[in-house]
């Protein structure tokens, strides 16, 4: 069953990672909302609630997901061209130091 799992979320790319870049503190909210599809501020709000709230549950989540949760990878957002350029080099023989 688990192999299913991860065969699905590698092939659409929705996984939930914690959103450092996005994010104010460890990206959590920003991680969640990214894979909710959400405004990030509509999760940090609802997240203030729920520590104001619960704050005892709410603070012991947050912890296991700063925990538990990978960063989110980076993604290369260039041209396919430079892309496939640098890739290309990469492979290249001539730039290679041995």
């Amino acid at each position: 069953m688990s192999g299913t799992t991860e065969t699905r979320w590698r092939h659409t790319g929705r996984r939930l990672y914690r959103d450092r870049e996005n994010g104010w503190m460890f990206g959590v909210c920003a991680g969640v909302a990214d894979y909710m599809s959400l405004p990030v501020l509509a999760v940090r709000i609802v997240a203030t609630l729920c520590l104001l709230l619960f704050f005892v549950p709410t603070a012991l989540a947050y912890i296991a997901a700063v925990l538990l949760l990978r960063e989110r990878p980076l993604i290369y957002s260039g041209s396919q061209r430079e892309q496939d350029f640098w890739r290309r080099q990469r492979h290249d023989d001539r730039w290679s130091m041995s």
